[in-house]
């Protein structure tokens, strides 16, 4: 079901993006799977790179975004086998490397939410946090953790 929609958006899940230290994608407990935080990757490199607010728009920066939100959504695939196993989105929290006066963090986290939304309806709707950052890995312009809770 959430698998035919992300289709029907024109939207492939790609294979989890390889770690870059010393942990996993995502951790699987119980009925709830939480993603390490994930880069906008898109076949094997940043969708963009920089400051938002600087060197990156905020169009540019919620695309990424959403493109984090699809590696999310990867990295769960890979401890539960589908999509479809999700039952909600519980919550997500939106890392932005930040210029110093930059202050639309919730404007960006939007691309993620929005998405969420589109392909889980009801579901996808989630609390969120939305922080501004001085930097982040690789001078990406957004790094997203997601919780989950699995179907029983």
């Amino acid at each position: 079901m959430f698998e035919a929609k992300l289709k029907e958006l024109g939207i492939e899940i790609p294979e989890a993006p390889k770690p870059l230290a010393a942990y996993v994608p995502a951790k699987k407990t119980g009925n709830y799977v939480y993603t390490a935080g994930q880069l906008p990757f898109k076949s094997g490199k940043l969708v963009c790179e920089g400051k938002v607010g600087k060197n990156v728009s905020v169009e540019e920066a919620t695309k990424a975004a959403e493109q984090s939100a699809i590696n999310c959504l990867s990295a769960i695939k890979t401890v539960t086998g589908s999509i479809d196993d999700i039952d909600q989105i519980v919550k997500l929290v939106v890392f932005v490397n930040s210029s110093d006066d930059f202050t639309a963090q919730p404007a960006v986290a939007n691309g993620a939410s929005e998405l969420m939304v589109k392909v889980f309806g009801e579901a996808g709707k989630h609390a969120r946090s939305a922080v501004g950052v001085s930097q982040l890995p690789m001078n990406a312009p957004v790094e997203i953790e997601m919780i989950v809770k699995l179907k029983d």
